[in-house]
């Protein structure tokens, strides 16, 4: 079957989901960073952080059909497997996130997370950022494209490069945007809204991984704390060493009281978890309740267990940190050679690079940023356009992505570069 009758065939059984690229690629079969199309054509994939530990890794996939052939069921009965996983994994949380509750994806993930405060708090209001995106179930969605109110209140998220307001220091910059938070929450009270808490993706990776002034973090989570709610940090596309660190909240010097992580931590499999304050969960249970027919499975948790396995056995945390440094050295170089690109940022293998019309005004510049995601695609590189404007290319390879993979995407990522100034 043709790439072209693929894709008629899926919008007449799937409907007209969305796809990548304006000529959709049929891929077949993933190993490490590299993905294959059915013609055989060979793609790195510089995008996937759903594969964390890579495509297909055979310690995974071993993982997975042991335990499979041996026990999977619901989540009622005792399992060794399941326990044993989750205290693994809070093990590499922060204080005071001492208790699990594990899910099946990241949308998941921050519905429960929301449960949490708002069943803790006795509170419905939740301020988020004004470019968020937390996944695609009723509630969740909502902070994206509303009903935002009344118990939604969006703020400005924070951005050194493109900021609310011009020639601010820095400290002065992070008190504009912390003065949001303030009104949020007192727009909260005026209303009679009980207050919950706050939820941000902890690195703000929607917003396009924006240069958060220093100390915003910890300023934004004590003044949410202060009045009586509960901090929410979104770690499905940060955790997991994406950024050099276990958890992007790592990165910010600021644990919350509730972290939601997904996509990589079963590498494929169908996982998601909330780690928690124990009086948080604990009240949860008291006051509520949560089951999950296929989380907290055997399965799921072997899965889980086999990712934790790889990333620890091969070093990979290192390995992010020194080969993310290196390509985005490389990569910043680039802003004094081309008038496009507006500035190069990001944590371990979460790199962005603002896509500006021109240096002067940095008006983002969506058509061109999807241009050079369409030409790197041509070249057999595959990465994505995202951020608040679209203009941001975001740049998220499995963390098995190494220093030669980082100089042959660099290589090709500067042809495509030059190709478009011509």
């Amino acid at each position: 079957m043709s790439s072209a009758d693929l894709l008629a065939a899926r919008r007449r059984t799937m409907g007209h989901g969305t796809l990548f690229y304006k000529e959709p690629i049929h891929i077949v079969e993933g190993n490490g960073v590299w993905l294959y199309d059915d013609t055989g054509r060979r793609y790195m994939d510089c995008y996937n952080n759903v594969p964390c530990v890579g495509h297909c890794h055979p310690h995974v996939v071993s993982a997975m059909h042991q335990q499979a052939g041996l026990l999977n069921t619901h989540s009622r009965y005792l399992s060794k497997v399941v326990v044993d996983y989750s205290e693994r994994l809070l093990a590499l949380h922060d204080d005071p996130l001492t208790t699990l509750q594990m899910v099946c994806s990241g949308t998941e993930a921050i519905e429960l997370a929301l449960r949490l405060a708002r069943t803790f708090t006795k509170g419905t209001g939740i301020i988020c950022s004004n470019a968020t995106y937390h996944g695609n179930s009723h509630e969740t969605f909502r902070m994206t494209v509303g009903p935002f109110e009344p118990e939604f209140r969006r703020v400005s998220f924070p951005d050194s490069y493109r900021p609310l307001e011009p020639d601010l220091s820095d400290d002065a910059l992070c008190d504009r945007y912390l003065q949001e938070i303030e009104r949020a929450i007192a727009g909260f009270e005026a209303d009679g809204v009980p207050f919950a808490g706050m939820l941000f993706c902890s690195i703000f990776a929607n917003e396009g991984l924006p240069r958060v002034p220093a100390g915003y973090m910890q300023k934004a989570a004590k003044l949410v704390r202060n009045a009586g709610g509960v901090v929410i940090f979104d770690e499905v596309q940060a955790g997991f060493c994406r950024t050099g660190t276990w958890w992007g909240y790592q990165i910010m010097d600021c644990a919350p009281d509730i972290a939601a992580m997904g996509k990589p931590m079963g590498a494929g499999y169908p996982t998601g978890g909330v780690a928690a304050r124990a009086d948080i969960l604990d009240t949860f249970f008291r006051r509520s309740g949560y089951f999950n027919t296929m989380a907290a499975t055997p399965l799921q948790a072997a899965v889980a267990n086999a990712v934790l396995d790889v990333i620890e056995n091969e070093n990979l945390q290192s390995q992010v940190t020194k080969v993310g440094l290196h390509l985005k050295n490389k990569l910043a170089a680039l802003v004094e050679q081309f008038e496009q690109v507006g500035d190069v940022r990001g944590h371990g293998l979460f790199l962005a690079i603002d896509w500006v019309t021109d240096k002067e005004s940095r008006t983002p510049d969506r058509d061109g940023a999807k241009a050079i995601v369409e030409r790197l695609k041509k070249a057999g590189y595959l990465i994505s356009n995202a951020g608040a404007h679209g203009n941001v290319l975001k740049v998220r390879p499995p963390l098995v992505f190494n220093q030669a993979h980082a100089d042959e995407f660099f290589t090709a990522f500067e042809t495509a570069l030059s190709q478009s100034a011509n």
